[in-house]
């Protein structure tokens, strides 16, 4: 076996930038998930925050809000909270989901960039895509447009929110946005 003197550094070299790559890119995937996390978690609260407010305030002036009946399909259901709580841990954690998806998403949208339109616009993207979906099924189920417009409403909110506490944990360095460089 022979050794090449210049080549056995050369290879040394090519190895470690390729550490020094695969570094950077778990760095990434790290502060992209805890993107998702943060906007994951703020979106949560944001549910649980409205969701509350549906039942305490919203309930006696649109029954389909109810948590403990709800109409899909023609299907009045009427039940015990332990029968609904399915329902409301699927919706938590459809919210919670649409966070980190949104988190992760805003991350990379925002980059380093001061621009405003891009925050918004990510924010709207999210919260109407959600938002717009559930006044068509509105629409649909009963023809009562204006509970499924405060649901709208409350996805937007949802994504505004989590936009806040994303902002604040850059500002604060507690999560680095996505470099252009990379």
């Amino acid at each position: 076996m022979f050794i090449i003197p210049g080549k056995a550094v050369d290879c040394l070299m090519v190895l470690r930038k390729d550490q020094i790559k695969f570094m950077e890119l778990m760095q990434e995937r790290l502060e992209s998930l805890k993107a998702g996390i943060i906007g994951g978690s703020a979106v949560g609260f944001s549910f649980l925050l409205t969701t509350a407010t549906n039942e305490l305030l919203f309930n006696q002036y649109f029954n389909i809000l109810n948590l403990n009946q709800f109409q899909l399909v023609n299907l009045l259901i009427k039940s015990q909270f332990l029968l609904q709580l399915p329902h409301f841990l699927i919706s938590a954690g459809t919210a919670g989901f649409s966070g980190f998806l949104f988190g992760v998403t805003y991350r990379y949208i925002i980059r380093a960039d001061k621009n405003s339109h891009l925050k918004s616009g990510a924010v709207l993207a999210f919260g109407l895509v959600r938002g717009l979906s559930q006044i068509e099924l509105g629409w649909n189920i009963n023809n009562s447009i204006l509970p499924f417009v405060i649901l709208a409403a409350e996805s937007v909110f949802w994504f505004a929110l989590a936009r806040i506490i994303l902002d604040i944990a850059i500002f604060q360095t507690w999560l680095k946005p996505f470099s252009s460089d990379s």
